[in-house]
Formats: structure tokens, sequence, C-alpha cells
């Protein structure tokens, strides 16, 4: 999870200021020395930690908190809001033109993932927005990136301006603009170049794009992982250019978060998107309260809804509702109820945006064994139709075929046929518990 080390030192400093009856001045200094420690440790950069412990400290000693029946559930909301202002207090939404298409640049350094996340946004603008995008190729210095751009078009069946590696990068995006014009194409994301470090040469070309194409938003591509770094190039970049929105990839790696926490108070540019997997559409928008939220350990629901409403598909939802009434819920259906929770992202990830998730014992250290998830969609597969359907002809004869055909054990197979049939009994009773009630029959004991 992005910001997991800065999380767990906040929610355990909190934690220790939650249910205070009363909350003293030396109660905030230990809990800011706490918090000092934490943001310098996920690598945010020093003024930045320097005024927001300043902020809260002043907050928290003041009369909200000290007059408040729950002085310490007050400080958290401090922190919470303070937090939230600092990366940049609500979502910063994408421009659009008045008239289309509305153009974006995409600069960036080599390796922060630029061309990949030009990808990404295309096929969230068609997918969320239901826009027409066209991805242009203008970084003429490595031909690979137009290739890659090319295989990425392809991929999302979206179309790519390509004039090779010989035109000019200014004359690619006035042909390109040009081009979705004709196509009435409503968004033209164009991929520039990049370099290993920033240079005079690479800036006055990106200075001529901008002056042509005169785009609609110019977006810093950063990787997370690099720390202060990735403030330091926003910084050049946005001097140089005048930014209209960060792009942070791999914050779904191993990352301190110091870059998401400091970017937007260093270069006052907002973070518009994150980036968080090697998947296509493996891209958000950054919402920085529900960031706060996530990094306070108070989950993100909304976020969960709204992956649950792209990726789950409602009608299915209420026949397979129907079929866990009814008890006549199959293999097949778990598998395909299996496949739409996993198209939601990894699981150790969904669990952490439930509200409380932290605290449940067992559930914050655990990891999703996304192997045994593998495993168990491949027992599924080798069984026939009629298996599927009906579980209870699955004998040991075919427990040693389905076993040998998904590459797993015996125990494997029976453990998940035991899973199963217990799921079904809990279904079962839930229905007729539910029924019960209703018809005023069987009630539940304490109501």
């Amino acid at each position: 999870m992005a910001f997991e080390g800065l999380a767990d030192r906040l929610q355990n400093t909190i934690a220790k200021i939650r249910g205070k009856g009363k909350v003293s001045e030396s109660d905030v200094k230990e809990m800011m020395r706490e918090v000092r420690l934490a943001l310098l440790e996920a690598d945010v950069n020093f003024k930045v930690v320097k005024d927001f412990v300043k902020k809260v400290s002043e907050r928290s000693v003041g009369q909200e908190v000290m007059t408040s029946l729950t002085p310490g559930q007050q400080v958290i909301k401090v922190v919470k809001e303070e937090l939230t202002a600092l990366m940049g207090g609500e979502q910063s939404k994408i421009a659009v033109a008045n008239r289309p298409p509305t153009v974006i640049m995409m600069v960036g350094l080599q390796g922060a993932g630029k061309t990949t996340t030009t990808g990404k946004l295309a096929n969230l603008l068609r997918k969320k927005h239901n826009r027409n995008p066209l991805l242009v190729a203008a970084d003429i210095y490595r031909p690979a990136a137009i290739k890659q751009l090319e295989t990425l078009g392809k991929q999302l069946n979206m179309p790519v301006f390509s004039l090779g590696d010989q035109v000019s990068p200014v004359e690619i995006a006035k042909q390109a603009i040009e081009h979705a014009k004709k196509e009435h194409l409503d968004y033209v994301l164009i991929d520039t170049a990049g370099r290993l470090h920033i240079d005079e040469t690479l800036m006055d070309e990106l200075l001529q794009v901008k002056e042509l194409s005169k785009p609609d938003e110019i977006f810093l591509v950063v990787d997370a992982m690099t720390g202060q770094d990735a403030v330091n190039v926003a910084q050049s970049f946005n001097d140089q250019l005048g930014l209209t929105g960060v792009v942070l990839t791999k914050l779904d790696g191993d990352t301190r978060g110091g870059a998401a926490l400091s970017i937007r108070s260093v270069t006052q540019t907002p973070i518009k998107f994150v980036g968080l997997g090697e998947k296509l559409d493996a891209i958000e928008a950054f919402h920085p309260e529900r960031m706060a939220s996530r990094i306070l350990g108070m989950g993100d629901v909304l976020t969960l809804i709204e992956k649950a409403q792209a990726n789950v598909d409602e009608d299915k939802a209420k026949e397979l509702e129907q079929k866990m009434r009814t008890a006549s819920f199959t293999f097949d259906d778990f598998l395909e109820q299996l496949g739409q929770v996993r198209s939601m992202g990894p699981l150790d990830e969904l669990l952490g945006m439930l509200p409380g998730a932290n605290k449940i014992k067992g559930l914050k250290n655990a990891q999703v064994d996304e192997k045994q998830i593998g495993s168990v969609e491949a027992i599924i597969r080798s069984m026939t139709k009629e298996e599927k359907q009906h579980p209870e002809i699955i004998n040991s004869g075919r427990r040693k075929r389905i076993a040998k055909g998904s590459g797993t054990t015996v125990p494997e197979v029976n453990r998940l046929l035991k899973q199963f049939e217990d799921m079904k009994k809990m279904m079962k009773q839930m229905t007729s518990m539910s029924k019960g009630k209703k018809k005023g029959g069987m009630k539940f004991p304490f109501m």
C-alpha cells in the first residue's frame, strides 16, 4: 500500500490521543514530535513538515479543540483537515477546452513511465468520461517510445498519430491536432520526449511544442519512488513550462509517499492522477481527502464504491443475489464473482479501503496470497460442466483428476469443496432466517 510506513506511524500516534477526555498542550507537543518524525521519515520536504506541524499545533491548542466534548477526536479531525489541505484540499479536475480537441502535453524524465501513463490516461478518459482520445507519438529520439505507444494503441483499440522519427515534434503536434479536428476526436495526448535529466535543449523543444499546440493541460509524470528528487524535478519543469498538473506513478510500490505530500505545497501544482500498478486501467483521479483518510486508517469507501460500479455488472449481481437466495449458487457463479472482485484491484488494497480495517486483529498485516486465489480458479476450471453445477458428484476418482489437471493436490481440492459446501449452507440458513422473520415464524433471538 502507498504510504504504508507513514500510515502506520501516524495511526499509532493518533490512537494514543483518540479517546482522551482532556488534551493538554504537552499531549499535543508529544503528538507533533511523532508526526514530525513520521513525515520526515516518509521523505516529506523539511519546510513542508515545519509548516504542517505549526498549523496543526496552533489549531490543536485552540478553542475548537480545548472546548470540545471529545478533544482527542477533534485533534484527529484537525490532522486530517491539514493533511488534506497539504495535498491540495480538493480534487483538481481535468480541463475541457471550449472547442475540442482538448490538448494535453505529457512531459517528464525518462524512466518515470510517461508513455505508459499517456496510454492509461487516454483509457481512463474513454472509459470514465466517454471521450475519444488521440495518442500522439512525439518522442522522436527514442524509437522504442513510438513503437511502445503504437503497441498501447493496439491494446486499447485507440488511434495513434505518428510521423516517425524524422519529423520535428512541433510539426507532429501541429498535424496531430489538425487530424483530431477532422476526425472529431475529443482529446489529444502528446507524448513528448524525455531525458535522463533536465537540459536546455529539452526545455527549448517543449516550449516550442507548448507555443504551437497551446495545451489546455501540461502534465508532468513523476515516479513517486524517487522521493524528494520528484519534488525537485516538478519544481524545475514548473519554473520552465508552467505545469497544470502532476501524475504520480508507482504509488502502489514500496514508496514512502513524501513526493505526494510535498509536490503540491512546494510547486503549487495539483496532483491530478496517480498510477497504482502495471495494468492499463491502474490509474485513478487523485482525491486529497480520500488519500488523507487512507493514511489515517479511516478507509476510502467512495473509491471502493466507484471501483465496484466500474467493474461489477449490476444485472449479474442481481441474478447472483437471486441464486444465493434459492441456494442454486454454483462453481460457475463463484468463478464469475471471483473474477469481478479481482478486476477491482489487489485484494489487500481493497481491504485497506474499509474503514477500521487496520484495527481488525490479524488483518492489518494480512497478505492476500494471489497465488492461492489462482489455485482456486485452476481447480474450478479443471472441473467438468456437470461437476461445477453439481459438486456432490465429485467422488475420489474425480478429485484426483481435478487435482492433476489444476496442478494442485487432492487435499486442496477437498478443502475447496468443503468450503464451498459450508458457504452454501450458510447462505441457506441466512435466507431461511430472513424468510422466517418476514412471515413472523423463525426470528433472531435478539429481535
